[in-house]
């Protein structure tokens, strides 16, 4: 079976902001593929960033996260929270890749499941895989992420559609 991946939506940030969203995502996909290259607006280490879904706030998230500094490898376990970790952001000069999967987004008979991944290059590099939970069924209709200080303006976020053929 080989999966089509169509960009849905894509944007460079011009300014500095603290969120990015993606509205009005079609129903008509198998999957949806968030793929951004963030830097951190302020200097030093890499910043934590969150996503939700459908602007739900509510305490319908869980997520389970591992990462590896290159010495010791962590795991950080969070439930009911009003949102999912998982974009992160470089802060040493250098843009961190995120990949974000969201799978069977326009089922409406299942909870939704989300597979991250991304990096911290640079000065401050690690590695982290995660998976979480949206405890609801209704489909996926807008995403939005969210930093712990600002993205920087040139981080870019693209979100793709995959359809399995």
């Amino acid at each position: 079976m080989t999966a089509t991946y169509d960009s849905i939506a894509s944007t460079t940030l011009s300014v500095d902001t603290t969120t990015v969203t993606f509205s009005t995502i079609p129903g008509t996909y198998t999957d949806l593929l968030l793929v951004a290259s963030a830097q951190r607006a302020v200097s030093g280490a890499g910043g934590a960033g969150s996503f939700t879904v459908n602007g739900d706030t509510g305490s319908n998230y869980s997520a389970t996260l591992l990462y590896n500094d290159g010495n010791t490898v962590y795991s950080f376990r969070w439930s009911n929270q009003t949102n999912v970790p998982g974009i992160f952001s470089s802060g040493d000069g250098s843009y961190a890749p995120n990949f974000l999967h969201i799978q069977n987004y326009s089922n409406t008979t299942t909870n939704k499941t989300f597979l991250t991944r991304f990096g911290f290059p640079g000065t401050n590099s690690r590695v982290a895989a995660g998976v979480g939970l949206w405890r609801s069924t209704a489909a996926i209709t807008s995403i939005s992420l969210t930093a712990t200080s600002d993205f920087e303006a040139g981080s870019t976020f693209t979100l793709y559609g995959i359809k399995a053929e």
